[in-house]
């Protein structure tokens, strides 16, 4: 076999943390009944273009990433994959507020309160 005909497995677009696998399960254990998982999206809102979404969803579309944890399945949307290679994602609480957090390494700016970036 050579070199060139190796087929490699493709890295996950985002790499999640073991608390943000946690809060996947936590989110599973209480989804709908007609939920297949977890959905990470992009859409375009705030002062700064896009923003971070996670929902549960119910169909499974044929280009978005799929990335299997051992609470469920965690889907990536396809249209948003190219925003978000070689992202962190996590989960944070603290006395005051609790959410999933990103490193985003594509995110050339944000805006002043967090909720939105550019790229």
């Amino acid at each position: 076999m050579n070199e060139h005909s190796k087929v490699r497995a493709r890295p996950a677009a985002i790499t999640l943390t073991q608390s943000a696998e946690q809060r996947i399960a936590d989110l599973m254990a209480r989804a709908p009944a007609d939920a297949i998982g977890v959905k990470l999206s992009t859409p375009r809102r705030g002062c700064s273009g896009l923003a971070y979404s996670v929902d549960y969803v119910t169909d499974e579309i044929a280009f978005d990433e799929k990335i299997e944890t051992p609470g469920g399945t965690f889907y990536v949307d396809g249209a948003s994959v190219l925003y978000l290679i070689g992202s962190v994602m996590d989960w944070r609480e603290d006395d005051f507020t609790a959410g999933f957090v990103f490193e985003n390494p594509n995110a050339k700016g944000a805006c002043g309160c967090g909720e939105s970036f550019t790229v």
